[in-house]
């Protein structure tokens, strides 16, 4: 039967790479990239290089086809739900026209399958249509949210207190009840004002483990401008922007 696979790669820095996802890449014989188009390309050609620095035997193959765009001229949800409809499309296509009985195919997965990505629910949707078979595992890889702590050198939560990890689109709302940490991914930008009122403390990082990492840090209300204007600087320079921050709200006395 036909294995599929989906490594987590980490958040930018071929070292996030584990024993287990190398030991993991060593065992494809073909990996399938969706192009992202030209302002993404250094995303790719990340994939390339954990290829070549860690599989043994160069006999694997690579096949790299356009990915879907999602439509965000809608709602939302509709859109994430046709944009996933696609990408089982392409995957079903890929796992019958390029792998054969017995051989084990790859998706190289940014940060880990489990947070904030589509990979492991499209999987999921083709097996059950039930029009194709195959055994899938999934190997974790390091989140930009451990990088994030850990190239600011914190702890993600208070003693005994949860952490919140959310979307910029869903922090304009605020924080939730008795939630004083939150972790936001997939923020256009939008979300950074939606605190700055409180009394609010933010680690921001962008290109977390790449040559290109940025880290801000401070009360929120002091670092926004800084933090947008980076945002633009780099979202002009390199045409795409990968960001993730932690805000936390001041003790109260």
């Amino acid at each position: 039967m036909k294995k599929v696979l989906l490594i987590g790669i980490g958040a930018g820095n071929p070292d996030y790479v584990t024993i287990q996802a190398v030991k993991g890449l060593n065992s494809v014989d073909v990996f399938f990239f969706l192009d992202k188009g030209q302002e993404k390309e250094d995303l790719a050609n990340l994939r390339r290089t954990i290829c070549e620095r860690f599989i043994e035997d160069p006999s694997y193959r690579i096949v790299e086809v356009p990915g879907p765009v999602r439509d965000q001229s809608g709602d939302y949800k509709s859109g994430v739900h046709a944009w996933h409809h696609d990408k089982a499309e392409i995957f079903s296509s890929l796992i019958t026209d390029e792998l054969q009985d017995g051989e084990v195919g790859a998706f190289l997965v940014w940060g880990d399958p489990s947070l904030y990505d589509s990979t492991l629910r499209v999987i999921d949707q083709i097996l059950a249509h039930g029009a194709l078979a195959f055994e899938y595992e999934i190997i974790p890889g390091i989140t930009s949210v451990q990088a994030l702590a850990a190239e600011h050198k914190i702890a993600l939560n208070p003693i005994g207190e949860p952490v919140h990890i959310t979307t910029g689109r869903l922090i304009l709302e605020g924080l939730p009840e008795k939630v004083d940490t939150a972790v936001v991914m997939l923020d256009n930008g939008s979300g950074l004002r939606a605190l700055i009122d409180e009394d609010v403390e933010i680690f921001w990082g962008a290109y977390l483990g790449t040559p290109d990492q940025i880290l801000i840090s401070g009360k929120l209300k002091e670092c926004v401008s800084a933090i947008e204007a980076a945002r633009a600087e780099e979202r002009q320079r390199k045409g795409w922007i990968m960001d993730t921050y932690l805000l936390r709200r001041a003790p109260k006395p």
